[in-house]
């Protein structure tokens, strides 16, 4: 909608690259050098979003039902999931959108359809941002928990994260349409670019800093029990594998697609720059693959919610 042929994705006002070809391969860009393109097809796209789309409503569903889940955490891993849920859906929307235009049934003027990619558009960013943000909320609330875990419930109170979650949710809204508006302003990339550092910076550093408590809480208990060396040792290395997957995984799905802002506003027409313009749309798709995965890290691992998980699906059939 935003752009013409395999690029009309959501946020396509960001590429201005050629339409790619249909395969994973090598492809031309507007200088003749050959770039190793991989091209995401509708389908694709419309089966992860809707695999994306059944699994965050799920773990919405499942929180709201479970009194017992009404907790700071759970507020933050909600919205999470609510945040994903948007992603997903507005993707669903637009390629749904995308297929009935190009068979033909679905008729709409140029100016309702500009209309509603705006909409959309703005919904995905919108939904993009906040999904950072809480995020980084949720490695905020982990490391209290730790670090104050006496005064924890007297500082991360129900309250306040309501009125957390709120203002997300306001300043997400806000600079998503900012960010909309004016998406061919340098300055706006680069807010964006900072952004993402920034939540990746602080998950990096708080996470890693939770680890070495860890490592040193086991290694007092292993000297209570007389065996420091292999407890120490096998509990830091389960750490450093479970941090590395997880600052992975966010750095994997979300680091090509603030990698092509700032190729925009660094080399806009380099061939090697346009090579990886080209991409934009698998960027895109690595975005909804976080949006999947991020359940099976932040949810699903939880008891509680698991066992009320399965309370909603027996109900349901």
């Amino acid at each position: 909608m935003a752009v013409q042929g395999s690029q009309r994705r959501l946020l396509g006002s960001l590429n201005s690259t050629p339409t790619a070809i249909p395969q994973l391969g090598l492809a031309a860009n507007q200088t003749g050098a050959r770039c190793l393109e991989v091209s995401i097809s509708d389908g694709l796209f419309l089966s992860l979003g809707l695999v994306s789309l059944v699994e965050n409503a799920l773990v919405v569903a499942t929180i709201a039902k479970n009194r017992n889940l009404h907790s700071p955490m759970y507020c933050f891993i909600c919205c999470l999931a609510l945040s994903d849920l948007l992603v997903s859906g507005s993707n669903v929307l637009e390629t749904a959108v995308i297929l009935l235009l190009e068979a033909g049934a679905l008729v709409a003027r140029a100016a309702v359809l500009q209309q509603l990619d705006n909409v959309i558009d703005v919904i995905t960013c919108s939904s993009m941002l906040s999904s950072l943000c809480f995020l980084g909320a949720i490695a905020v609330d982990r490391y209290i928990s730790i670090f104050y875990a006496l005064r924890y419930h007297s500082i991360v109170t129900l309250p306040r994260a309501r009125r957390a979650v709120a203002a997300i949710w306001v300043a997400s809204v806000v600079f998503s349409t900012l960010f909309i508006a004016y998406y061919d302003h340098v300055a706006v990339l680069l807010c964006l670019v900072v952004f993402f550092l920034a939540m990746l910076v602080l998950m990096a550093v708080l996470y890693v800093h939770m680890l070495a408590r860890a490592c040193q809480h086991a290694q007092g208990i292993a000297r209570l029990h007389k065996r420091q060396r292999p407890v120490h040792q096998g509990f830091g290395l389960k750490g450093a594998v479970t941090l590395t997957i997880l600052l992975g995984i966010f750095f994997l799905c979300w680091g090509p697609f603030f990698l092509h802002l700032t190729l925009i506003v660094l080399c806009p027409e380099h061939p090697t720059c346009g090579c990886i313009f080209k991409n934009f749309n698998l960027f895109l798709a690595l975005i909804i693959c976080n949006a999947i995965i991020d359940p099976l890290i932040y949810a699903f691992h939880s008891q509680e919610l698991r066992r009320t998980l399965k309370e909603v699906l027996t109900r349901s059939w």
